[in-house]
């Protein structure tokens, strides 16, 4: 059996992925920072994949919580086939750069891309031993040609490194049938991140040119995808999840 292991997957768009992954087969180790009752629910929902269901309390800015969340996942299943960086702290509050606080600049960085450093350094190996591999990180809507984003300054720049790494990272570890991939989601906010595309049609959203919103389940279904078996052509992609929704400039 396959082993997932997803960062922050209780809640918010790593919900439809972690359940995904359940329905299709994999066992998961999920990550959550420190909402129990949560992670309560989640169990009782999903009761029916408790052989294969493990939740680990970590907070991804710290690299000793992520060590150990490894740790515990390997203790468990002997095996990581699947790395899903879907944890990435975000300040809602539009400000300029110069409006930062240090410890928001620093939040950014370290949650966004410092964590999926850390993440790899421990399960890279893991993979190679296995000769097998799918890493997924998430991006935002033009992340793949560094774009400007206003008010989003340390949450771009933490993102855009993160689409390098990822692109070096599938280079490096292609011989070892690793793949790395992006997924950058389109607008979805508040309760359509947990919801279903059956859900999302219910609603016309004149916002997103195909008329509805994008959900945590559209999500989940690219994801599924780049982690077959089969999709080890594609590497090292940055994989727009929108709707044709221009995020970055509706500020502007």
């Amino acid at each position: 059996m396959r082993h997932a292991f997803i960062t922050a997957g209780t809640k918010g768009l790593g919900v439809q992925v972690t359940e995904a992954l359940l329905a299709n087969g994999y066992s998961v180790t999920v990550t959550f920072r420190s909402d129990e009752e949560a992670v309560k629910q989640l169990r009782n929902r999903w009761k029916q994949y408790a052989h294969k269901l493990h939740f680990v309390q970590a907070d991804v800015t710290k690299k000793e919580d992520i060590n150990c969340a490894v740790e515990e996942a390997m203790d468990r299943y002997n095996r990581i086939d699947l790395l899903i960086n879907n944890a990435g702290p975000y300040v809602f509050e539009r400000k300029k750069l110069v409006d930062y606080e240090l410890d928001e600049w620093y939040s950014m960085i370290e949650g966004n891309l410092s964590a999926v450093y850390h993440l790899l350094r421990k399960i890279v190996p893991i993979m190679r031993k296995q000769r097998f591999g799918r890493i997924v990180t998430y991006g935002f809507q033009g992340a793949n040609s560094a774009p400007g984003w206003i008010y989003r300054s340390a949450y771009a720049a933490a993102k855009v490194g993160l689409v390098s790494l990822m692109k070096t990272v599938s280079i490096e570890e292609a011989e070892y049938g690793i793949t790395a991939n992006m997924v950058c989601p389109g607008n979805i906010l508040g309760e359509m991140k947990e919801a279903t595309i059956k859900e999302a049609r219910l609603n016309h959203d004149s916002e997103t040119p195909i008329g509805r919103s994008g959900t945590g389940e559209d999500i989940a279904r690219a994801i599924l995808f780049l982690c077959e078996e089969n999709a080890d052509m594609v590497t090292g992609t940055v994989l727009e999840v929108t709707g044709g929704v221009d995020v970055i400039n509706r500020y502007r």
